[in-house]
C-alpha cells in the first residue's frame, strides 16, 4: 500500500516522502536503526506499546519502499537483522531538521497555553 503512493508520479514530492514515514512507528524505526543494525526482538523492546504484528507490518514497508535492507541468516534459531539502507539514512538526516522545527513549534504551543 505504501509502495504504490510512492510510486504515483503525480504527487507533489512531500506527500511522496510522507507516504513512506506514514504512521505512528516509522519514524521511531529510522530514529533507531540509525545507531546500527538490529534484529526485531531488540527493536520491540526499544518501542513499548508496539505489537509484533505491527512492527513485522511496518519493517515490510520500509523494505518494500528502499528505507531498510533485511538480512535473514540461514541458522538454527533463525536470525533476521534490520539496517538502513542509503536512502534510509539520507531521509533519516532530512527528518533532523523537521524534528527540530517540531520540538520548536510544541515549545511554541506550550509557551502560549502558560502565558493564557
Amino acid at each position: 500500500m505504501a509502495s504504490r503512493r510512492t510510486q504515483d508520479t503525480n504527487v507533489c514530492g512531500v506527500t511522496a516522502a510522507i507516504s513512506v514515514i506514514d504512521g505512528k512507528w516509522k519514524t521511531w524505526l529510522l530514529w533507531l536503526l540509525e545507531s546500527g543494525p538490529r534484529r526485531p526482538g531488540e527493536l520491540r523492546r526499544e518501542l513499548p506499546g508496539i505489537s509484533e504484528k505491527v512492527l513485522s507490518q511496518a519493517l515490510r514497508e520500509m523494505v518494500e519502499d528502499g528505507l531498510v535492507h533485511r538480512e535473514a541468516h540461514d541458522i538454527l534459531p533463525p536470525k533476521t537483522v534490520y539496517s538502513l539502507t542509503d536512502s534510509g539514512r539520507e531521509l533519516s538526516g532530512l527528518l533532523g531538521p523537521l524534528s527540530d522545527w517540531g520540538h520548536r513549534r510544541l515549545d511554541r504551543l506550550a509557551e502560549a497555553r502558560t502565558a493564557s
